[in-house]
């Protein structure tokens, strides 16, 4: 494909990705962010707050 065939379909690509609505679905993508808060162990806080509290003294 010539440069300017690919310069044309990166440009219309680019239009389409500007002017069309990317609706987002905020509600998925808060559940999934809880349920990888929910999956962590508690304690992974206090490995990186007992590392730092050895290098203090």
């Amino acid at each position: 494909m010539g440069r300017g065939r690919q310069k044309a379909k990166d440009a219309k690509i680019a239009r389409q990705l500007k002017y069309t609505q990317h609706g987002a679905d905020l509600r998925d993508l808060e559940r999934e962010l809880i349920s990888r808060d929910a999956a962590k162990p508690s304690d992974e806080g206090e490995e990186y707050y007992d590392r730092w509290a050895e290098d203090e003294d």
